[in-house]
């Protein structure tokens, strides 16, 4: 890892970085490394880095200035290096991490899991501490498709990884059901000596219910499945079930690919609600700016990053979202603008909505999000009020979409664009897609 730390700094500035950034809450913790490590010059003019530290000093050095400036990288590894830094120093729990596609957040997810990986040289085993959902995760799943009969088509599973440990003896069957019928209608049943799985889905024709096995799911149903299957196994971290003690960290990379929105939603508010319960460190990594917006508005006091790759240089970046508006209203706006030019608004683009109108009135010193709505005439006030009071209330929906009458998509889109409107967002926002920052 590059070291990159200030040899020398002013007598101005290392006052000002002890004396006011590093007494702060955030990095109070920090002052004594820092006032350890320098000493001041004869005049009395600069502060010198003191000669013969330690590298674990150094190391620990440079995450403080990365912290307290703009974080810079000149790899992967380093990003990796620094997460592992950052939930551990600061005890961080959760970090959300937004980038575009092929910034490399997979790559990511496997130098983070390379690094807790330890080689035991006697017996030649590999130990871990990263549980990683990631598209290498969905290589663990393969399809025998039987191509001679076209009959019994099975869904196989690497009974090389540890990632299935002790599938029978946990009742995983179960464990997954609970999941899945959540978002789907099909079943499944799960040969544990064979490591394979088959799907059948059951329906009612003519009255009777007939059961149809060994059915090929859509690939978006066998997203969901190994979402699920994950989601099981997560549990079971969460559990603390002795087959995934070595888990301390969790790291889950886009696990939202071929889903609808509705399911991206309710993805996300699951997500949410088992990472609430865990005693363990998680990291998410995603390109959908829906998925990133629930989660960032349903985890507690998560690290909201923003992760950039530097095409002139090669070297990557990491920026704070935390206050920055482009992640959360912007983004979420323009995912609510694009339903309600297509007419496809269901329920639960009025919680976002709400969302939005709520943190909006805050950021103006309202008590309410009615003071974000229009208010030129009084009847279509009330009614919009009670549009977003009555349609954000309950969960989001989980199963299928909830779509709207065309009278409430209607109160939908007026409440919407008179918002866009009256506080003038920039309308370029919503012609085009956002350029991505990537050649900044």
């Amino acid at each position: 890892m590059s070291i990159n730390i200030p040899e020398t700094l002013p007598k101005e500035a290392y006052q000002k970085l002890t004396n006011k950034t590093l007494n702060t809450p955030d990095f109070q913790q920090y002052k004594r490394i820092v006032t350890g490590s320098y000493k001041r010059s004869n005049d009395r003019t600069e502060y010198h880095l003191k000669e013969g530290l330690t590298e674990q000093v150094r190391s620990k050095l440079d995450f403080i200035f990365k912290r307290i400036g703009n974080p810079q990288f000149d790899s992967l590894e380093e990003v990796a290096k620094y997460f592992r830094m950052l939930l551990d120093e600061e005890q961080k729990k959760y970090i959300l991490l937004f980038a575009y596609n092929g910034t490399g957040k997979t790559r990511l997810s496997a130098a983070f899991k390379t690094l807790g990986q330890t080689l035991n040289e006697e017996t030649g085993e590999k130990t871990a501490d990263t549980l990683y959902y990631n598209a290498f995760t969905e290589d663990l799943f393969y399809w025998d498709n039987d191509l001679e009969n076209d009959t019994d088509r099975f869904f196989k599973l690497n009974s090389n990884s540890r990632f299935f440990s002790g599938l029978k003896e946990l009742e995983m069957e179960s464990r997954i059901r609970s999941f899945l019928h959540q978002y789907a209608d099909f079943d499944f049943t799960i040969d544990y000596n064979e490591y394979k799985i088959s799907f059948y889905r059951n329906a009612v024709i003519g009255g009777v219910n007939q059961r149809t096995d060994h059915i090929k799911v859509s690939r978006g149903e066998e997203n969901l499945f190994v979402w699920c299957f994950f989601m099981a196994i997560m549990q079971l971290v969460v559990d603390k079930v002795d087959s995934y003690s070595w888990v301390k960290y969790i790291y889950i990379d886009d696990p939202i690919s071929s889903l609808d929105d509705n399911n991206v939603v309710a993805v996300a508010s699951h997500l949410a609600n088992l990472m609430s319960d865990a005693d363990i460190k998680v990291i998410i990594s995603t390109h959908h700016t829906l998925f990133f917006n629930v989660l960032c508005n349903e985890i507690r006091n998560p690290e909201r990053l923003f992760f950039q790759k530097i095409a002139k240089s090669g070297s990557y970046i990491l920026k704070d979202t935390s206050n920055t508006p482009l992640f959360y209203h912007v983004s979420l706006l323009k995912e609510l603008k694009k339903a309600a030019d297509s007419g496809e608004i269901y329920s639960y683009h009025f919680n976002i909505l709400r969302n939005i109108l709520e943190k909006t009135a805050a950021f103006h010193g309202y008590e309410h999000f009615s003071s974000c709505l229009r208010i030129d005439h009084d009847e279509d006030f009330i009614v919009h009020k009670r549009m977003v009071n009555i349609m954000s209330h309950g969960n989001y929906s989980v199963f299928e979409p909830t779509s709207l009458e065309d009278d409430n998509k209607e109160h939908f889109q007026n409440i919407l664009n008179n918002f866009i409107k009256d506080f003038r967002f920039n309308q370029k926002l919503f012609n085009a897609e956002q350029a991505q920052e990537d050649n900044q």
